[in-house]
């Protein structure tokens, strides 16, 4: 009779130990699904940053190309201004002036700003040196005498370097 009453505790216990490996493997498999649904979340958040990026990457570009493409204008209004100063036709001078005037302003409002070249010194980040001439003072050596070709930033990058005469 003993020994039926031990078969007996025996086999109460052998479920209680199956339901406790049950128990355990489930509590693993739900721990390694919910790592792997994590893991899988901070993979689609970083695709998503990834995607935005490029997409303002894309933008930045096509904006830059299309300034880049109206700097020779810029220059030509600049170039028919100095031509027209010693004009006597007031009207040309005018609607030159404002020509470039609101070009420039549209420009400077996307984020374009001009390299300041004249009197600085050299400066091979900004500037590239077409020849270099005696300078016409001590003071002078090292810096930009003259600008054969005004520079530009956009957003603070440069996308034009300033072409210049460089004292020495």
């Amino acid at each position: 009779m003993d020994e039926n009453k031990e078969e007996a505790k025996a086999a109460k216990a052998q479920p209680k130990d199956n339901n406790k490996k049950k128990i355990a493997e489930l509590t693993d498999k739900l721990s390694k699904e919910h790592d792997d649904y994590l893991r899988l979340m901070a993979e689609f958040e970083t695709f998503r940053r990834r995607s935005a990026e490029e997409k303002l990457n894309l933008v930045a570009t096509a904006a830059s190309d299309t300034i880049k493409g109206l700097l020779p204008v810029l220059d030509d209004c600049e170039r028919a201004m100095q031509m027209l100063e010693s004009s006597s036709d007031e009207s040309a001078k005018q609607g030159t002036a404002l020509i470039y005037d609101k070009l420039m302003a549209y420009l400077k409002s996307r984020g374009l700003e001009e390299i300041k070249a004249k009197g600085e010194v050299f400066d091979v980040d900004y500037h590239e040196a077409v020849t270099q001439f005696p300078a016409p003072s001590e003071d002078m050596k090292g810096k930009v005498i003259d600008v054969v070709q005004t520079g530009y930033l956009l957003n603070g990058k440069v996308i034009r370097y300033a072409k210049v005469v460089v004292g020495a």
